[in-house]
């Protein structure tokens, strides 16, 4: 009765919407709107015992209605849309075949435990949260201590969720992908020490119902773990989804239109360039004096400060692009602060030296500003895609803008700082060919993770373990995440290439600045449609398109 009810309401809520008239919404089409809603109400799974169900009796009663809605969206007439507005219909289209592979191929409420997780205590940089997620998660980040008695029961009621969903974790994890087993532990572990964290924040210890749950749910983390771990003799299976599936989703979910050989040459390509550009970099530095890492809280803050002025000065001063007031607000919060030398991960081993490559990728939080400060007006582009469509954008944007901010001009007065823009692109192609080679199941995570630490310059990846285990493992968990900083990259240069040769044609003068404002008013997207919406060209879309063929997974 509760799926019949569940049907029915959605049956009822698609006709009203569609009984609308056919105005423009943010641009788009409000029939089109009209099903965006419809799918994202969707998409939120039914509750079991006041939890999502993940079960895989739940997937297959709603299956129908699913395709009840992809049928929909397959058969609008968009031919004489809008540019745009065509975009917007590859965007949902995207994401009902994220549905689809999540449902036939990856099941992470099946295969992966970390997926389980449910508390997050930080915000993430890029505008949803990394890697596949539960519905019932608890954003501790955005809770503020003391708290007040609204909050208090919030937290309260939220943080009783966590039994009952690991109670139904139990039933639903019958994969036998080993990696994602034993790491997911990992990831779980972590959860025990995050609610126990809880406990000493303002306020907490004179709030016993408060307590009372936090209590019940390290509890029932505890024993979630312990009954992980007695698991793991079972699992000796591959945690990758093999060449043909990753290609499938990379082309017909994200967008990015490489397959799995495309990428492993592509970013074989890219490491090989970063590594043989440092070691130029390095021979025309030779006379210079080497970099001296800040070796104090005090040398750290003075750094940090002066290089975030620096980089928004640049930004502003050379017209790269516009920048707003809540560029430094944005950007002042994640300086970091002095770690002593053999506490540092990558990362932060280069922003001793010299913050500024980091800060410019930290461009993220320049856009999730934006999200808040000024919200896109369409709603399918106004939050995050689901499924993490949007990673070629935001994670290639961030990664190419190291390298373009550099070619612009940014270190003239510093050019040591160049070697360290190498040395995070080399990081980034080793790390996401390691993961391509796990994918594939040519490579358990392990030995992917050697390629990232032996191919990341000067060792400074084999420094601090905990960055090593936790990029390798988003990766197997999310397909294509490790390599959308490259791939991602390369389609910002595509896009870059194509606008200035459309603008040559033209007889028109290409604007930096114009360019990435363009990028900027299209929204997190991926870039191939950036590209076509900037270009009016929807060549590399409509390819996909064209040559899309049906999901095939062999039932064994």
């Amino acid at each position: 009765m509760k799926y019949k009810s569940l049907l029915l309401g959605f049956s009822l809520l698609f006709f009203i919407q569609n009984s609308v008239a056919q105005e423009q919404e943010g641009g788009t089409k409000q029939e089109l709107v009209s099903l965006f809603r419809a799918w994202r109400s969707f998409e939120i799974p039914p509750l079991q015992n006041g939890v999502p169900d993940y079960s895989e009796e739940a997937f297959d009663l709603r299956w129908d209605t699913f395709l009840g809605l992809k049928t929909t969206l397959d058969e609008m007439q968009k031919d004489k849309w809008t540019e745009s507005q065509q975009v917007d219909w590859h965007l949902l289209w995207a994401e009902m075949n994220g549905y689809i592979f999540n449902y036939k191929v990856l099941k992470p409420w099946q295969r992966d435990p970390a997926y389980y997780k449910s508390i997050w205590t930080y915000k993430s940089d890029v505008p949803a949260h990394e890697g596949p997620t539960n519905h019932a998660i608890t954003e501790l980040w955005q809770y503020a201590f003391p708290l007040d008695k609204e909050s208090s029961v919030r937290l309260m009621e939220s943080l009783k969720l966590i039994p009952l969903l690991q109670e139904q974790a139990k039933r639903n994890l019958t994969g036998n992908a080993r990696d994602l087993w034993v790491t997911g532990i990992r990831d779980i572990k972590e959860q025990t020490k995050d609610l126990e964290s809880i406990r000493s924040k303002t306020g907490i210890a004179k709030d016993d119902e408060l307590s009372k749950s936090i209590n019940n749910a390290i509890v029932s983390t505890q024993q979630f773990v312990a009954w992980l771990t007695s698991q793991i003799p079972n699992k000796n299976g591959p945690s990758g989804i093999g060449k043909e599936h990753y290609t499938w989703y990379q082309q017909n979910v994200h967008l990015v239109p490489l397959s799995w050989e495309d990428e492993v040459m592509l970013l074989k390509r890219e490491l090989v360039r970063a590594w043989s550009s440092l070691k130029l970099e390095e021979h025309r530095n030779r006379d210079l004096p080497p970099l001296i890492d800040a070796d104090s809280a005090e040398a750290y803050s003075t750094l940090a400060k002066k290089s975030a002025a620096e980089l928004i000065d640049f930004l502003d001063s050379n017209e790269i692009v516009t920048v707003k007031d809540y560029f430094t607000t944005a950007l002042q919060p994640h300086l970091g602060s002095f770690i002593p030398a053999d506490k540092r991960n990558f990362f932060w081993i280069t922003a001793h030296y010299d913050p500024k490559p980091l800060y410019s990728h930290f461009y993220h939080w320049f856009e999730l500003a934006r999200m808040d400060m000024e919200p896109h007006k369409n709603p399918l582009r106004k939050n995050a895609m689901l499924y993490n469509i949007f990673d070629s954008r935001n994670e290639g944007m961030a990664t190419a803008v190291e390298e373009m901010f550099m070619q612009a001009g940014l270190y003239e007065e510093n050019p040591r700082s160049r070697e360290i823009v190498y040395i995070l692109i080399a990081q980034r192609a080793a790390r996401g060919l390691g993961s391509l080679y796990a994918h594939a199941n040519m490579m358990s995570m392990e030995e992917a993770g050697k390629i990232h630490s032996e191919y990341t310059p000067r060792g400074w990846m084999k420094t601090e373990k905990e960055l090593l285990i936790f990029e390798q493992h988003l990766y197997l968990r999310q397909p294509g995440y490790g390599t959308s900083y490259i791939t991602g990259k390369y389609l910002l240069e595509k896009a870059m290439t194509e606008v200035a040769l459309k603008n040559e044609k033209n007889k028109k003068e290409f604007s930096l600045k114009n360019f990435f404002d363009t990028l900027s008013s299209i929204g997190n997207i991926p870039l191939s449609l950036g590209e076509w919406e900037m270009t009016g060209n929807p060549a590399v879309v409509s390819d996909i398109v064209k040559n899309f063929e049906p999901l095939v997974v062999e039932v064994k």
